[in-house]
């Protein structure tokens, strides 16, 4: 891996520069993906949704990624990994700038189209941006530096909902209240206003994309070669294999990707709402998210000290995994402002999922990395469903009973963490990770 890592490292202005570049696209994923935790009750209120209709803004984003995570392989094995990054910031401009029209005209599937052309450009950006992570560095370690860019991306999570909460829910409590008493006509007048108020914001978002386009296409971050992953790893992992199918960590690593997305979207976007369905104000309660992603921020300085120093990344997930079942069950079972906290919490128990699955679900696929970080990218539409449906059992019976939906998540990425992976990964000497 030395050869490699040498080639990668070493750029025009210093050894840190791809880590530096990479650290601002995940604050960029951060940013932009976790402005839906205020998205969703702003919408529920500017557009007169139901909870189960206000999670499709979780939907639309997500299930992105499902569609274009294999496009995104294929582009970037014709654009390359620079140009492709390059792309993604610019579909992502482009969903941003729905934004304005959807805003003008309180158009909800016009503001749902532009989440899913946001969601589009970054799952091109992640698909390009992970395997950088994984690679920089010994395999053992990948989960330190992928928590260290968890952590551009934490702060990027807990600015946004903050400085957008600030701006469309400022007030949005009276206006709730002031809906109540107005005829039709000064209700429409009123809810008008109410979503112009994204405009000015995501045409500045935009604006710094654009921006942030032009100055990847110019740096001098270098290419990841397949061919030379395969041959620095001895080639042993993929020997007679002919379909990324082939390597059962991968596909169990998916699986597990996909109910973790579920739960970390379930954990930061459903909090506001849920605040607010126990009474306290909109006004309070639009900061909850930014304790979920303090909890994250937490796990991943965790993460970096102790990995693999400490502990191995199994191990850091096995933790993961029975945190957030005893999180899950206290939230479901206590009361008040003692269940928001546990909710919270689950960003605690989220923050090592994601770091320690890619490099597990991808070590060994050499010529197969690219597509195997498709597959894992495709992954993350988990958030589109699995939000969804916990949107549905709100509904049904309370958002409160709806946490339930998490335990077998949680289960599922427990049961990877000792059983799914050892199932693809046998080495001699035991397993390394």
């Amino acid at each position: 891996m030395e050869p490699l890592l040498h080639t990668i490292t070493q750029g025009k202005r210093g050894s840190l520069q791809p880590l530096v570049i990479i650290g601002v696209l995940f604050f960029i994923f951060g940013f932009i993906t976790w402005l839906s935790s205020v998205l969703i009750p702003y919408l529920q209120i500017a557009c007169e949704l139901n909870n189960f209709q206000s999670y499709l803004v979780a939907f639309a984003f997500y299930i992105s990624y499902f569609v274009m995570a294999v496009p995104s392989g294929w582009l970037l094995k014709f654009t390359g990994f620079k140009k492709g990054m390059s792309v993604g910031l610019l579909a992502v401009a482009v969903g941003s700038l729905i934004f304005v029209p959807a805003a003008s005209y309180r158009s909800y599937p016009l503001f749902l189209f532009g989440l899913f052309i946001q969601g589009a450009g970054l799952a091109v950006l992640q698909t390009a941006s992970n395997p950088y992570v994984t690679i920089l560095g010994p395999i053992e370690s990948a989960a330190k530096r992928i928590s260290i860019m968890g952590i551009c991306n934490g702060i990027a999570g807990i600015l946004a909902p903050a400085i957008l909460g600030a701006v469309v829910l400022d007030n949005a409590d009276g206006i709730q209240n002031q809906l109540l008493a107005l005829t039709d006509t000064e209700k429409v007048a009123v809810l008008d206003k109410l979503a112009g108020k994204v405009i000015i914001p995501y045409l500045i978002i935009t604006g710094m994309l654009l921006v942030l386009s032009l100055l990847v296409y110019r740096s001098s971050l270098p290419e990841i070669d397949e061919s030379t992953l395969e041959a620095e790893s001895g080639g042993v992992e993929t020997k007679g294999k002919t379909s990324v199918f082939q390597f059962p960590q991968l596909l169990f690593g998916v699986l597990a990707l996909f109910v973790y997305t579920g739960v970390e979207v379930i954990a930061g976007n459903t909090i506001i709402s849920y605040g607010a369905f126990l009474g306290i104000p909109l006004s309070t309660a639009k900061f909850f998210t930014s304790f979920t992603l303090v909890g994250m921020l937490i796990g991943y300085l965790i993460g970096i000290i102790c990995i693999p120093r400490f502990v191995s990344q199994r191990t850091a997930l096995k933790w993961s995994a029975g945190l957030g079942i005893i999180f899950g069950l206290f939230a479901v079972f206590t009361d008040g402002v003692a269940s928001v906290v546990f909710v919270a919490l689950l960003g605690l128990a989220n923050s090592l999922v994601w770091p320690s699955v890619w490099p597990l679900a991808i070590d060994g696929l050499g010529k197969f990395t690219k597509i195997g970080s498709s597959l894992l990218v495709m992954a993350i539409s988990g958030a589109a469903v699995i939000p969804l449906f916990y949107g549905w059992l709100a509904d049904q019976f309370d958002p409160h009973q709806a946490y339930w939906v998490v335990i077998p998540c949680y289960l599922i990425i427990g049961w990877y963490a000792t059983v799914g992976y050892r199932l693809g990964k046998k080495q001699e000497g035991g397993y390394r990770l």
